[in-house]
């Protein structure tokens, strides 16, 4: 009787242990596409600062998945593969940095401008296409606008980039 309760433990315990197991899941991976922050802090010295209103979207894009082109016509929402933070917040904050640094300029966004000469940049973006091992587009439309006294014309444009990239999620942040 004691060696069958024994060997019933030990096949619940086995069976408990394939069933956790079995319900595991591949981990969750998270990226970003806003860079690291540089070493050596450049204090901005342009004589204007800029504010770079909420990134647009495409609906399709804008999940917290990564979502990658399958041939073409079709899409895929990678289940373990997710925006550390929405990816609208994450192409905000990407363009900020790089803004910030090429132009030598502060981001005001949300911050009180003051007397500063101030750019409002909106950028709305219509393709957000990634390819693993072939390539990462983006497509977006952009309007500047100054914020001063005698402030000149709207700056509106369009921008296409397309970068080949190798295998890999990780290849795609840019």
């Amino acid at each position: 009787m004691i060696r069958l309760s024994r060997l019933k433990g030990a096949f619940s315990a086995a069976v408990c242990a394939f069933g956790l197991a079995a319900c595991s899941s591949a981990p969750i991976h998270y990226y970003t596409l806003v860079p690291a922050a540089s070493p050596v802090a450049h204090a901005p010295s342009a004589d204007f600062a800029f504010e770079l209103l909420p990134v647009q979207l495409p609906a399709d894009v804008d999940t917290p998945q990564l979502v990658v082109r399958d041939g073409q016509a079709g899409e895929q929402l990678m289940d373990n593969e997710h925006w550390v933070a929405p990816l609208s917040d994450q192409i905000q904050q990407a363009l900020s940095a790089h803004l910030s640094l090429d132009l030598s300029a502060q981001d005001l966004t949300g911050l009180p401008q003051g007397q500063r000469h101030v750019l409002r940049v909106r950028v709305n973006v219509r393709r957000f296409e990634s390819m693993p091992g072939q390539h990462a587009l983006l497509e977006a439309a952009w309007v500047v606008h100054p914020l001063w006294q005698g402030q000149g014309h709207d700056l509106v444009c369009s921008s296409q980039i397309r970068v080949p990239v190798p295998a890999g999620y990780e290849a795609l942040m840019l």
